[in-house]
């Protein structure tokens, strides 16, 4: 993790201050999003930065650069999912303060004093960038129209039985 980063901050003063902060922080310190990936080499690359739209709404933009290691559904190999993203997070102290953001915006409700863990923002993004089926890119989709045979036809068609009692009548 960057060493200017702190664990915990208050949002509403770096909204204030404006500041803005950068770092590398490696998949293997990132618990929640282990349970989705292969193994856990490799890290993240993002970059945090706090201020004020031209309507005064607070808000945190989150710029995400990593390779997640999956396994691809097809082929059951591992495989790098690039992630590349930028999301403005609006601020907001109450749920009934969403409606009042911007187009494009995600609400974040932040607590009274402020307290966010940027890890976890960073680590949330990465899980809502995980495919909920994960395919390797270029990999052959597997489909095959395996014959049926005349007999397994005639058995499985549920209204045999009636075209037999039309054809006595």
């Amino acid at each position: 993790m960057s060493a200017e980063l702190p664990e915990i901050l208050d949002a509403w003063r770096m909204v204030t201050a404006r500041r803005e902060f950068a770092g590398r922080v490696a998949l293997s310190a990132l618990p929640r999003l282990q349970g989705a990936l292969v193994d856990a080499e490799g890290e993240v690359e993002f970059a945090l930065g706090f201020d004020r739209d031209a309507m005064r709404v607070p808000y945190l933009e989150l710029k995400l650069d990593a390779e997640l290691p999956l396994q691809c559904q097809r082929t059951l190999q591992r495989f790098l999912f690039p992630v590349h993203t930028v999301q403005r997070l609006g601020l907001i102290r109450e749920e009934a303060d969403e409606a009042g953001l911007p187009p494009g915006y995600e609400p974040l409700l932040v607590p009274e004093d402020g307290a966010l863990r940027l890890l976890d923002l960073v680590e949330d993004e990465l899980i809502l960038a995980v495919p909920v089926v994960p395919v390797k890119p270029g990999s052959e989709s597997v489909e095959r129209d395996w014959p049926v045979s005349a007999e397994e036809e005639v058995r499985a068609n549920p209204f045999a039985g009636l075209a037999a009692l039309k054809k006595q009548n």
